[in-house]
């Protein structure tokens, strides 16, 4: 764990070293997550390879930014972060935020990401328009009150992963029962379809 300064940010990084060779990978959080909230998945995963993690400005042992940041401004980072720990390429997981953006570095940054891997998340600012049904469940509070609702809704809410299964080239798709957070709450069978693509 140590604070690292990239591109005049603070930022509070953690970095498990592995077996020198294979390309770290990259964790990308979501907004409001600190790093720590997926250490079921870093111990699940295979210890020989190098995990790096960082909490976003404002967030766990990252001081708040100065000005407000956005994908643009922090795709610039992972490269600034990669170069201080001295890797060319990485692997990269995106969560939730953090997908859009693994999505901004993959696209602006081609070179230094070697496989993505996208979980709960969405196609970034450019989504498809939503069914005005969709949209009005997605602004009830009671999918967040109502479990039984929230089940009954959940595929309408969040079946967009097929949508971008089609448009990115040589992808897979991966559906797994679960939340938003699964990544965490089910550790082990997430890291072994996770380590399945990224050695594939």
């Amino acid at each position: 764990m140590r604070i690292l300064t990239i591109g005049g940010r603070a930022i509070r990084v953690a970095v498990r070293d592995g077996t020198p060779g294979w390309p770290p990978l990259l964790l990308c959080n979501g907004i409001g997550a600190s790093l720590e909230l997926f250490q079921p998945f870093v111990d699940a995963l295979d210890p020989r390879r190098p995990v790096i993690r960082f909490d976003m400005p404002g967030i766990g042992g990252s001081p708040a930014p100065v000005i407000p940041y956005h994908l643009g401004t922090l795709s610039p980072l992972l490269t600034g972060l990669l170069d201080q720990l001295g890797y060319a390429q990485a692997d990269v997981l995106g969560i939730s935020w953090g997908g859009g953006l693994a999505q901004q570095f993959a696209l602006s940054r081609p070179d230094r990401v070697r496989r993505l891997v996208l979980v709960a998340t969405g196609p970034g600012a450019l989504m498809v328009p939503g069914h005005p049904r969709v949209l009005l469940r997605m602004l009830s509070p009671r999918r967040h009150r109502d479990p039984g609702h929230a089940v009954r809704i959940a595929g309408e809410l969040y079946g967009g992963a097929r949508i971008m299964h089609r448009l990115i080239p040589r992808s897979q798709l991966h559906v797994y029962r679960g939340g938003h957070l699964e990544l965490a709450a089910d550790a082990e069978r997430l890291a072994a379809a996770v380590e399945a693509f990224l050695d594939g």
